[in-house]
């Protein structure tokens, strides 16, 4: 197991960890900045490769919210780019909202970002419960943002994507119904590469294949 690999499987100790020393001590929340600008960052050069491998929240969903969940289809609402819009605009227009209205106080500031996030992680349990365990990362602001970016024509033909064998698939569209951020993988098989911003280049298409027709190239 790499190194990456062990990394995805523990840091959902950091998010359980943040959000218990934030109530105790609410000046650190203010460190949750860094992981909300991470996924929009490093999108440039990787996509939401970020949201599948080094955030704490979808490690949190992959290894513990996976063992609840229903894993029902994702509504497709919630993947429509105006509901994402509308979500992202409102949820972080809250959000500086209460930033602008706690500044000058680091804890006050601080408390604002424990708020958020533990109010966004039980958000995305409850969906996650209900419907597949990665919902919460179809609608996540950060994640949605990071999307965007991974979609930039000159960013988009630099990212390593999951990639169709020639020949292999057998069209029994077992990658696109396993796939936990519930895009229709099988759909870009005659383009030959998965081009969905949202891809979290997770592998799970990658391994429930029958036939070894997908890798990362």
């Amino acid at each position: 197991m790499n190194a990456k690999k062990i990394w995805h499987q523990w840091v959902w100790l950091l998010l359980i960890g943040f959000i218990i020393i934030g109530i105790l001590f609410p000046a650190i929340g203010t460190i949750a900045l860094l992981c909300m600008l991470a996924p929009v960052v490093t999108g440039f050069w990787k996509g939401r490769n970020w949201c599948g491998y080094y955030c704490p929240r979808g490690s949190f969903n992959d290894y513990l919210l996976s063992k609840i969940s229903l894993k029902r289809g994702i509504p497709q609402i919630l993947k429509e780019p105006w509901f994402r819009l509308v979500f992202l605009i409102l949820l972080m227009g809250a959000f500086l909202i209460q930033v602008l209205v706690a500044w000058g106080s680091l804890v006050a500031v601080g408390a604002v970002f424990v708020r958020m996030v533990l109010l966004t992680t039980l958000l995305g349990i409850i969906l996650g419960i209900i419907f597949n365990y990665r919902t919460w990362c179809v609608i996540c602001p950060m994640g949605t943002m990071a999307s965007w970016v991974a979609k930039l024509k000159t960013v988009n033909t630099r990212l390593r994507r999951v990639t169709f064998v020639t020949g292999q698939c057998i069209d029994c569209k077992l990658c696109s119904r396993s796939c936990p951020m519930g895009i229709d993988v099988a759909a870009y098989r005659e383009l030959g590469r998965v081009e969905d911003g949202n891809c979290l280049q997770c592998r799970v298409c990658i391994e429930k294949c029958p036939k070894q027709a997908l890798f990362i190239q």
